[in-house]
């Protein structure tokens, strides 16, 4: 039953990614202790709390290993930025394949309520209520990309990290946003204010409001209990993987 549930959780072709950027398990000088849990089962183990979003401490015993566990090996490979690097993974491969579309972006951002943690602030959203907010790039078919659009493969030519156009709501249209796009050879596209209406704003713009539904797949991040940020982006990484690796499986 663990094995299947591992398998499930963590299929093969995305173990055989993440042993690409997992750092190897650190070496006890002093030898002895107990023997050290796999680093799939763990794997695994993350994602079930990042999916249903249980606690720590409500871990499933059919992993074979703790709460504690898990929550420290989550916190070293966040330090060694495990899940950025494993989501670009995903992306390079997709990219490789011809699976990423470039020729326009779309950008949104998601409010989540936070009880907890630093780089929070009042949620207009949420009467007031503290909260922090999730930043999405998406390609044109709602793959995404992250805040920060990595290097990636391509199917010929050089890397890419550069979208045509990236299409984003009026709260986007900023003259220093503008300039800033346009020193690095990006269309501007977000509505402008008091030019465009806002009936036709979700024709470009679907796909990032989907994939925003698509992070509820990811229960963790429905309210943010992560004290630390650095934790709270890394479910978010988690969630984006997830998201790119079900594309890259079909």
């Amino acid at each position: 039953m663990a094995a299947a549930l591992v398998e499930r959780l963590a299929p093969e072709d995305l173990w055989e990614l993440f042993q690409w950027v997992v750092p190897p398990a650190p070496q006890r000088p002093q030898g002895g202790g107990h023997c050290r849990r796999g680093d799939h089962e763990v794997l695994a183990a993350i994602i079930f709390v990042a999916t249903s979003g249980c606690t720590w401490n409500q871990l499933s015993p059919g992993f074979g290993l703790s709460g504690v566990t898990a929550f420290r090996r989550f916190s070293e490979w966040t330090e060694a930025r495990v899940w950025a690097k494993l989501h670009r993974l995903v992306l390079d491969e997709l990219g490789a394949r011809g699976d990423l579309e470039w020729s326009r972006c779309a950008i949104d951002s998601v409010s989540v309520r936070a009880l907890k943690g630093r780089l929070t602030g009042p949620n207009p959203t949420d009467r007031g209520r503290n909260g922090s907010k999730i930043h999405l790039i998406v390609d044109r078919r709602g793959l995404p990309l992250s805040v920060g659009i990595p290097p990636v493969r391509s199917r010929r030519g050089p890397r890419r990290r550069r979208p045509g156009k990236p299409h984003g709501d009026k709260g986007h249209d900023y003259r220093h946003l503008r300039r800033w796009l346009a020193s690095r050879g990006i269309r501007h596209r977000p509505a402008r204010k008091s030019v465009e209406s806002s009936r036709r704003l979700g024709r470009h713009r679907r796909v990032v409001e989907r994939t925003a539904s698509w992070l509820s797949g990811c229960r963790r991040l429905h309210r943010r209990y992560e004290r630390k940020p650095e934790h709270f982006l890394a479910f978010t990484a988690i969630a984006a993987t997830l998201i790119c690796h079900r594309r890259l499986t079909k």
